[in-house]
């Protein structure tokens, strides 16, 4: 019996698609001159595609751990899967947070949560940016969707750490703080970057994500 349970996990996993690097929305350029496209290029084919294999490798020792019913080897993989992992499914949003239409303010349903849980949007604004100045080393600044308390909340995560499998928290918006997204433009001036961002937030793609997320 204890081997049919088995089976079904390790079916699932054997048929399991391999990870691939979502194709960019716009060009490499589009993001000019907030972003320019040297770093987006390194970013998106570069970094990104790097989490994106050695997501696959960890995810293929897992099911070779699983397997053997290896669960030291399993443990060990686990910070492997969180990096990698967390790297895929943070820029992956990120990429689609950002616009070369972007810029300007939320509407709607967004921006009144907004107003509601931060008292306005240039309060929100400043919170964010100063959680995103202030972390230490590498991470990202995050706008996240609390669903039990049913309200907007904003949080930091370090390296590669994934919002929602850390803090529980439903990802809108994330700024990326590492500095290969920003060190070839603003050098090791972050809050240069950080105020430069705002001008191609894709408030359609974080207004579309809020609403996702309240059904």
């Amino acid at each position: 019996r204890s081997n049919a349970k088995l089976i079904a996990p390790l079916g699932c996993l054997a048929s399991r698609q391999k990870h691939t690097l979502p194709d960019l929305p716009y060009d490499y350029g589009a993001l000019e001159p907030h972003i320019n496209a040297e770093i987006m290029q390194l970013h998106h084919s570069k970094h990104h595609a790097t989490y994106v294999n050695n997501l696959n490798v960890a995810e293929e020792k897992y099911k070779e751990a699983l397997a053997k019913g290896d669960v030291t080897a399993q443990v060990s993989l686990q910070p492997a899967l969180k990096f990698n992992g967390g790297g895929h499914i943070n820029h992956t949003i990120f990429w689609t947070n950002l616009s070369p239409n972007g810029g300007g303010e939320p509407k709607g349903e967004l921006m009144e949560a907004i107003k509601r849980d931060f008292g306005s949007f240039a309060n929100f604004k400043e919170k964010l940016t100063a959680v995103s100045v202030g972390v230490q080393g590498s991470g990202w600044g995050w706008l996240g969707y609390n669903k039990e308390q049913g309200r907007l909340q904003i949080a930091a995560c370090a390296n590669q750490d994934p919002l929602q499998g850390t803090t529980g928290l439903i990802p809108l918006l994330g700024i990326d703080v590492w500095e290969h997204a920003y060190y070839l433009q603003y050098k090791n001036v972050r809050p240069d970057y950080l105020k430069a961002i705002w001008n191609v937030i894709n408030w359609e793609n974080v207004s579309s994500r809020y609403a996702t997320c309240k059904k």
